[in-house]
């Protein structure tokens, strides 16, 4: 059974920093690319960054600069570490694994929330 665990979200303040974890299971992890996603309410989710077992990484354009994902290939974890943090980073933040060559393994965490006051 596959299991996709989020964690680390939570409140902070215009400028702050959060790190996220996301924990798998029961997936060959390095077969592998790693997400974070997000989604706004009324809005539709979005890529926030990939990586590939290899360490490549893609950023949307918003989180260039300010945000870091990266992985751990032998815990079979993905991070992500956000830095001046923006409200409109406001959302629930979702772990996604796609199968490199089969993409209709996909699979998705319940999603933690990320709040950023002004």
């Amino acid at each position: 059974q596959v299991q996709v665990v989020e964690s680390g979200g939570g409140l902070v303040q215009a400028g702050g920093s959060l790190r996220l974890s996301c924990a798998v299971s029961g997936i060959t992890f390095y077969m592998y690319v790693m997400g974070w996603y997000r989604q706004a309410p009324g809005k539709q989710r979005e890529l926030v960054a990939t990586i590939r077992s290899g360490g490549d990484t893609i950023y949307a354009d918003f989180a260039k600069g300010r945000f870091t994902i990266s992985r751990d290939n032998a815990k079979n974890t993905v991070d992500l570490q956000m830095n001046s943090l923006k409200p409109e980073d406001t959302a629930g933040y979702y772990c996604n694994a796609i199968h490199e060559l089969n993409p209709t393994r996909n699979y998705w965490g319940q999603g933690t929330q990320v709040t950023v006051s002004s």
